[in-house]
């Protein structure tokens, strides 16, 4: 911006006007000295700070800036104290104070001035005007000493002696001019002095000059090209008035103090150039000018310049209806947040806009009206705004309307919910949909010419009783706007029986419950007929209750082999530790002041795996059924409200296999009535703060609090989203009672919803809270176990488990022990639904605890990592402040901040932006460590990023030791490229890179560094020697560095390459001495062991010959791999041979045993071949597989493939492998694990599995024992006969005849044929 500042007499100026016109701005904390020396008040300084409306748990001191005290008080207070004592040298300067507020630090105080010692401080001086001071008017200018019980003198330009003077019990003065005239205009100073020494006097304050505003005529303000711009380009704003000679001002509402400007006229009109605009200009400018007296005219009208890259995207709606009747007029309504700016409507297809509406139409409300439609008019339509000046702001995304103009209206879509294919006693809905507003759905079903059902969402539920359901339906409707016309039928969906999907389950089943049946059917059969036994023979009840028992105990053990059937394969265990998390329910609206003119209902679930969403009204109306959107809600169009809409909604979440818990019910009482919100609390404790929520269901209203008894409301909100918070401070027996709340319209008149339902507030006995954590860390990954610990010193108490305020779980007396009472809750497998905030109460028979601390269950990886920066810097002074700045990439999420080693995060932050800063203040050497961070949603089951990468965080005055490395190795071929890393555990910092000898370093800075990378391309004798790192210095750190590690960098290829052998050779076992020699081929030469695979040489060795011996006592297995040699001269000790033969050591007492594995499978098909692979880790080797029952190997391969036919079927059976080095012959590897070659299984299996066959072959025998046990009792039972009693009557004798085995065809009934019979007498007592 290009104008002159307002220099020192203009100050006076820019102070009045900015307190002229009252702009409501944020109240500011109040800041001022105490002292117990009265008459020298430096003798001990006590600064305080007042919060001016809220009471807060943090305040901040700030001195010149930079400085900063921090005071967390135990308790929220509405102000604290700073001691400063005595005033000196070191603590004069500029202070302010802050206080916390939910949102963030509020804008400091005043600014007090401590200068020397033995002066007051200097008042600070301004005007309140509750009205522009027109002549009249009353006008305060009031006086700040930040002292109390100080003399306050008003002196004006001119006298000599003050004006007016005052002694205020306080810190302040106010010098009130009643009924301001032209003769009170003038330069205006205070001044300060203690009562008791009227000679010792403060400085004056800065002077304030006072104009009457309102003499002359308000100016014009415009701005050109326009007052909508991108940022970067260049704006003007023109102000002219009616007045030549007059000096301009300029204002921006949004920030008073650094938006006034003002520029001398040319003419009557003065320019204000923005030669690169910026975003932060958006807002709403005015002008005024005034005479060289400082006499000042009327304000311009408010000019809004919007300073964006992107228009705000705009909606069209269509009316009557977007689907129409040829001949029809059709009006299209374009609106959009910006104003004084005109709209184009657009067709797509055609480049040039088809209408126009200008500024002052649009503020007349006027829409694009289309005559007359024809068929030419159906397309998509769209509207865009419109500006008579060129610019490079983007045009953003807008909303279309398809305008149909026809006969009748396009066919609709029909679907079947959940399949198209009834199952046996479930029903099916089949959904019909279009893609404009409906009056009635109809459906109809081909195969029924008189059948037809109409539904008003498109919804209809058949069923298929008696297999009537299954046939082919189609669906049509109609529109509001043509109630007589329908359109055209959708595509025909036929919907299927069971029948033609039998499965081998399906019949095995249905054969399951006939051969139940029968058993019933025969049990009851053989009952009757033991029973009509009974009667005709006599046969006693205790022979009848054993045979009985027997049958039915078969019975039983066959229903529970067929209970069992299939069911262990089709079936599958879930335990179930939460349930289905409920949905979110809550309305929208395009008519933020009447939203009954147009409602939507939303519906989010929190869990991803939801299918769809079905709402219902009154808990059992079904409104309609959606499916989930990849945000996982979805929408419910209600229109405009009418009385037929009023009612109790709420919404369930549908998954695979679950149906979630309803969703608050929002309550719509009828048209012109906001919903009905809704009220709840946590149970209130005496002495405590509590919070009081009130949902309102929609954004942008505002709340008020009522108590029963009291008419006005005891709290108010402002729009603060779709719910509020009333905070009681400290709840007492005066705030019992019950409360209710209501919300409004967010601009007058209100429009008010009818109160909530009341809740009463009781205090009651209760319990100390429990102890609640979690075992691990609350921010959990998908799947991960979570285990809350709920504990309390009493004993024998139950305890309930709470997530979001609703209980989920319980414990019962018996889960605890004799002692303290405890109780372990478990998440198996956390979800993306478990995350939530938890809590846990215990209970007796009538007394409860009070509520626990609050646990935020955090299910993170659902959205990306963010990024965690230190400032100042990683490594800091102990004492020092640090910034962790967390940066996501969501807007309106809370943030937590971790610490390693600690469970629970130490810091949370709840922001409206994408980024939170935590303050780490005057950290300790205990404070070193890992911190990250992480972000998630509070509004549905805490769904989390995943942390962000780990910040160290170091608390020293020495910076940490780097390690310095060669990739791929420090001994490197001429030519080759190599490059240095330079690597510490801080992150984001830079490096040197030092080369011994040379006075130049290289540097790296930041993350453009690669974490310290430095590469040096096609090595060569200049790059060799020996290198070093160390941090790179910060000029204003007084924090020490240490070099690193040295690097000898070395070049190979300048020598003949030397030999390396191993002794006792190459494959040793664990624990022996090994020894390598390297020969060289000149004398007074220095020796290199490397290894592939690592940066560095092994070891060095300076013999006196022409060999060196490395000698490696008791090898392990890390030190196999592939080692080589090199040597140099002493004289050139960079430039070495070229490498030696590679030689690969073996530590191993055999070689590991290899993997076998078949391909395609194991299983032989009809003129199939299958090939076993055998691999093994070391190359250079031979295979051999062994078959089992053969003695000799079977084949030998160098790849390890073996091909396997089963001709005669000797391919099946049991295989192995092994493998030898070739250059050790003798020594073979461990036999692989062995693998199973079968022959061919049939067909796929089918969906019983082994287990289900053993049972229905037991079915099947237990059947068969029955009907055989039956038949041979049937042949063997004799003729019975009943001999009278011998006894007294209370016994029975049954004798039991068999007949005689004689003769076929023979018959006697003689006594002695008698006689040869067998008889039996059984007593039996009665």
């Amino acid at each position: 911006v290009t104008w002159d500042r307002p220099g020192e007499g203009d100050t006076m100026l820019w102070t009045f006007t900015v307190l002229l016109f009252s702009i409501l701005m944020e109240p500011q904390p109040e800041l001022w000295i105490e002292s117990n020396y009265p008459q020298a008040p430096w003798e001990n300084i006590t600064l305080w700070c007042r919060s001016p409306s809220r009471i807060s748990s943090k305040f901040l001191l700030l001195k010149d800036k930079t400085q900063m005290t921090w005071i967390r008080p135990s308790y929220k207070t509405f102000q604290v104290s700073f001691p400063i004592g005595a005033l000196t040298e070191s603590n004069i300067g500029l202070y302010r104070c802050c206080y916390w507020k939910e949102t963030g630090w509020s804008k400091p105080s005043k600014v007090l001035e401590l200068e020397a010692p033995g002066q007051l401080p200097k008042p600070i001086f301004w005007i309140q005007a509750e009205t522009p001071p027109l002549p009249g008017c009353n006008v305060n200018i009031l006086c700040h000493g930040w002292l109390q019980d100080l003399v306050f003198m008003l002196f004006k330009e001119g006298y000599a002696e003050p004006v007016d003077y005052q002694v205020p019990t306080g810190t302040m003065a106010i010098f009130s001019i009643d009924n301001m005239t032209p003769e009170d205009e003038g330069v205006y100073i205070c001044r300060t002095h203690i009562q008791m020494l009227p000679a010792l006097w403060s400085e004056p304050s800065n002077p304030l000059k006072l104009v009457v505003a309102g003499l002359y005529p308000k100016p014009t303000l415009t701005a050109y090209p326009g007052p909508i711009m991108a940022p970067g380009e260049s704006l003007s704003l023109r102000c002219q008035g009616p007045i030549y000679g007059m000096t301009f001002a300029l204002m921006r509402l949004e920030d008073l103090e650094k938006s006034f400007y003002h520029k001398k006229p040319i003419k009557n009109e003065a320019y204000f150039f923005f030669r690169s605009l910026k975003i932060q200009d958006t807002g709403h400018y005015l002008c005024f000018y005034y005479d060289g007296s400082y006499r000042g005219s009327l304000l311009s009208d408010v000019l809004k310049i919007w300073v964006t890259d992107t228009f705000p995207k705009t909606w069209l709606l269509a009316r009557p209806n977007p689907v129409v009747q040829a001949g029809q007029n059709v009006s299209l309504r374009c609106r959009g947040p910006m104003d004084g700016v005109g709209l184009a409507l657009y067709k797509k297809g055609e480049d040039k806009p088809l209408q126009f509406l200008d500024a002052a139409s649009i503020n007349n409300n006027k829409s694009f009206l289309l005559n007359n439609v024809t068929n030419s008019d159906s397309g998509i339509y769209s509207c865009r705004y419109r500006l008579t000046w060129k610019t490079s702001i983007r045009m953003a995304s807008h909303n279309s309307v398809e305008l149909l103009v026809v006969d009748k209206p396009p066919k609709p879509s029909l679907s079947a919910w959940p399949s198209t294919v009834f199952k046996l006693g479930k029903s099916i809905t089949l959904q019909c949909r279009a893609s404009h507003p409906v009056l009635e759905f109809s459906l109809e079903w081909e195969e029924r010419a008189t059948f037809q059902k109409f539904s008003v969402d498109g919804d209809f539920i058949i069923s298929n009783v008696d297999g009537k359901g299954t046939g082919t339906y189609s669906c049509s409707y109609r529109i509001e706007a043509h109630p007589n016309i329908w359109s055209h039928r959708s595509e025909p969906l036929k919907l299927m029986g069971p029948a033609g999907f039998l499965t081998w389950n399906y019949i095995l089943n249905e054969a399951i419950r006939l051969s139940i049946f029968m058993q019933l059917v025969a049990l009851l059969f053989v009952v009757l007929w033991i029973k009509w036994k009974c009667r005709r023979l006599r046969i006693r009840e205790a022979w009848l209750l054993g045979t009985a028992q027997g049958v039915t105990m078969l019975f039983i053990v066959t229903a529970l082999l067929c209970c069992g059937l299939c069911n262990g394969a089709l079936i599958e265990e879930n335990e179930i530790i939460t349930p289905t998390p409920k949905p979110e329910l809550w309305a929208e609206t395009n008519f933020p002041l009447a939203p009954w003119k147009n409602l939507t209902l939303w519906c989010r679930s929190p869990s991803s795996s939801t299918k769809e969403f079905v709402l219902l009204k009154d808990g059992t109306g079904w409104i309609a059924t959606r499916p989930a959107t990849e945000q996982v809600r979805a929408a419910f169009p209600l229109g405009a409200l009418t009385q037929s809409h009023t009612g109790s909604y709420h919404c369930h979440s549908w998954e695979e296999m679950a149906v979630s818990e309803p969703s608050e019910a929002l309550e719509l009482v009828g048209p012109d009535i906001l919903p009905r919100p809704v009220i709840d609390a946590a149970p209130p404790i005496w002495g405590q703060e509590l919070q009081i929520r009130c949902k309102g269901w929609l954004a942008g209203l505002g709340f008020a609090l009522y108590k029963e008894g009291k008419e006005e409301p005891v709290q108010q909100l402002g729009a603060l989203g779709r719910e509020a918070f009333f905070i009681i401070q400290r709840m007492e027996d005066k705030d019992e009672g019950n409360y209710s709340c209501r919300t409004h319209t967010e601009k007058h008149p209100f429009k008010w919803s009818q109160p909530s339902e009341p809740l009463e507030l009781v205090i009651q006995e209760l319990y100390p809270k429990p102890f609640f954590k979690t075992w691990a860390s609350p921010a959990v990954a998908p799947g991960a176990r979570v285990t809350f610990d709920c504990s309390t010193p009493l004993q024998h108490m139950s305890f309930i488990l709470y997530k979001d305020g609703s209980e989920i779980a319980s414990s019962d007396k018996s889960w605890t022990r004799p002692g303290p009472s405890a109780v372990h809750f478990l998440i198996i497998s956390a979800g993306i639904g478990d995350g939530g905030n938890y809590s846990c109460r215990y209970y007796d028979f009538v007394v409860w605890s009070e509520p626990s601390d609050t646990v935020e269950l955090v299910v993170t990886e659902f959205y990306p990592k963010p990024t965690l920066l230190a400032k100042p810097g990683p490594v800091v002074l102990p004492g020092t402040n640090v910034t962790l700045h967390c940066e996501g990439t969501s807007q309106g999420m809370r943030f937590a901040l971790l610490q390693e080693g600690t469970q629970v995060p130490i810091q949370f932050q709840s922001v409206s932006g994408n980024s939170a800063d935590f303050l780490l203040h005057t950290v300790k050497a205990e404070d070193s460590g890992n911190y990250s961070c992480i972000y998630y949603e509070t509004t549905m089951s805490n769904r989390g990023s995943s942390l962000s990468a780990p910040l160290m965080i170091w608390v020293t005055d020495t910076f940490p030791k780097p390690w310095l490395f060669a990739e791929p190795s420090s001994v490197i071929p001429m030519g080759q490229n190599v490059t240095l890393w330079c690597r510490g555990p801080l992150h984001g910092v830079g490096y040197i890179l030092h080369k011994e000898g040379d006075a130049t370093s290289l540097q790296r800075w930041g993350p453009t560094s690669n974490d310290g990378a430095f590469p040096i391309t096609n090595m060569s004798g200049a790059s060799i020697g020996r290198y070093s790192c160390c941090y790179h210095p910060n000029s204003s750190s007084p924090i020490k560095i240490q070099p690193s590690n040295t690097v000898e960098l070395m070049v190979t290829g300048l020598l003949p390459k030397p030999s390396l052998l191993a002794q006792p050779g190459p494959m040793v076992a664990p624990g022996e001495n090994m020894t390598f020699q390297c020969q060289g081929e000149l004398p007074d030469s220095t020796f290199v062991l490397l290894k592939e695979g690592t940066q560095g040489p092994l070891k060095k060795q300076r013999p006196r010959g022409y060999r060196a011996d490395f000698w490696m006592p008791a090898v392990r297995g890390d030190d196999s791999g592939i080692y080589s040699c090199v040597y140099y001269l002493d004289s050139a000790p960079f430039a070495a041979s070229n490498h030696s033969d590679s030689l690969e050591i073996w530590v191993t007492d055999k070689p590991p045993k290899p993997s076998l594995a078949a391909w395609p499978s194991t299983v032989f098909k009809l003129g199939k071949d299958i090939t076993l692979q055998c691999r093994g880790p070391l190359p250079g080797v031979e295979f051999v597989l062994e078959h089992d029952g053969e003695e000799a190997p079977q084949q030998f391969s160098e790849d390890g493939d073996f091909v396997i036919n089963n001709l005669e079927g000797k391919g099946i059976g049991n295989y192995s492998c092994s493998y030898r080095l070739q250059a050790y012959p003798d020594i073979w590897s461990e036999p692989s694990d062995s693998l199973e070659l079968v022959g061919a299984a049939g067909p796929a299996a089918q969906e019983c599995t082994v287990g289900n066959i053993v049972r229905s072959t037991l079915i099947v025998v237990v059947i068969v024992a029955l009907g055989v046990v039956l038949a041979v009792e049937w042949k063997k039972w004799p003729r019975l006969r009943t001999r009278g009693s011998e006894t007294d009557g209370r016994d029975q004798t049954i004798a039991l005849e068999e007949c005689n085995q004689g003769e076929a065809g023979t018959t006697t009934n003689s006594p002695s044929s008698t006689s040869q019979g067998i008889s039996v007498e059984l007593p039996i007592p009665v």
